[in-house]
């Protein structure tokens, strides 16, 4: 691993896996911004995408972080515009987290780093895997590449609609506020996010809300919930990235994730090469049951080939 780039101010950020917690300064159209990231552990490097989501964070991959821990050097990077990342109004788009993929592997990474990919951080881990020595395998955890409104139906003009009023000064910000209570966030976690409602606490729910409170937290979700972050526009798009396998490949399948949901995953482990566990869980099943991906993964994760 090459020397990291500057250590964060201990008194603005604080550690969300247990581990060293430092920042990439991205520089993108002229503008430099703070990417936050976490380090844990010795060995062979492993990179965490956490899913995008309204309350994407690093640290819901702490649980399985932690377990890697014990024979990698795990690294978890919060994406811009969500956690402790820098959250600017730009125009977010899949070509943004495709170049700051690829940079802050470039920079960070001596060798070619496994990726653990979490949801619709999938698409990307894919589209960065077609650079070939770039990447040594992939594991999907439950991946999607189609944003809520798309997958409920919901047309790009409309979707278009919503997101330019979610950028709003005034209106956008008090709709934003709508969809960030705790009660809506705790309702979307049991609905699609968590198998067992029991595991979505007040706890749990208090901290991701937090998370969505912060300066211009709404920019980058109301492009991911509109359907503006979708790597591709349809199933056969994403499944070019998978055949022929750029690299060796594993998906990991919620059982209990939505039915259309379900069905992208399970065209993708349907792919000739694609090594395939099925586990408890939902969307967010790389938070939720972090003990039983870690057992499920472990074994793709340290083979030589």
């Amino acid at each position: 691993m090459t020397q990291q780039l500057q250590t964060l101010n201990t008194t603005a950020t604080t550690t969300e896996i247990g581990g060293t917690v430092q920042q990439y300064l991205w520089n993108y159209q002229g503008q430099e911004f703070a990417i936050a990231y976490e380090t844990l552990g010795q060995g062979a490097p492993i990179l965490l995408l956490p899913a995008f989501s309204t309350v994407s964070t690093r640290a819901e991959m702490a649980g399985l972080a932690k377990r890697l821990a014990s024979e990698f050097q795990v690294v978890a990077i919060d994406w811009l515009g969500f956690g402790e990342s820098a959250r600017p109004p730009i125009n977010y788009e899949p070509a943004v987290y495709h170049q700051l993929l690829q940079e802050f592997v470039g920079a960070i990474f001596q060798q070619p780093v496994a990726v653990v990919a979490a949801g619709h951080a999938a698409g990307y881990a894919m589209k960065l895997a077609q650079r070939p020595g770039v990447l040594s395998r992939v594991a999907l955890v439950a991946p999607t590449w189609r944003g809520p409104l798309p997958t409920m139906g919901v047309q790009p003009k409309g979707a278009g609609v919503v997101r330019g009023t979610v950028r709003s000064p005034l209106l956008g910000q008090a709709l934003y506020k709508l969809n960030t209570t705790p009660s809506f966030l705790a309702l979307m976690y049991r609905r699609h996010v968590y198998a067992d409602p029991a595991n979505v606490t007040p706890d749990l729910v208090d901290r991701r809300w937090h998370s969505t409170q912060q300066p211009g937290a709404r920019f980058a979700p109301a492009a991911f919930v509109t359907g503006a972050l979708d790597p591709v526009r349809d199933r056969a798009d994403f499944l070019a990235w998978c055949q022929p396998l750029p690299t060796p490949l594993m998906v990991v399948i919620g059982e209990q994730a939505p039915p259309k949901s379900k069905a992208e995953m399970e065209a993708i482990a349907a792919l000739p090469g694609v090594q395939t566990q099925k586990l408890t869980g939902s969307l967010g099943l790389h938070e939720e049951y972090p003990a039983p991906l870690a057992e499920a993964i472990l074994p793709f994760l340290r083979s030589p080939d």
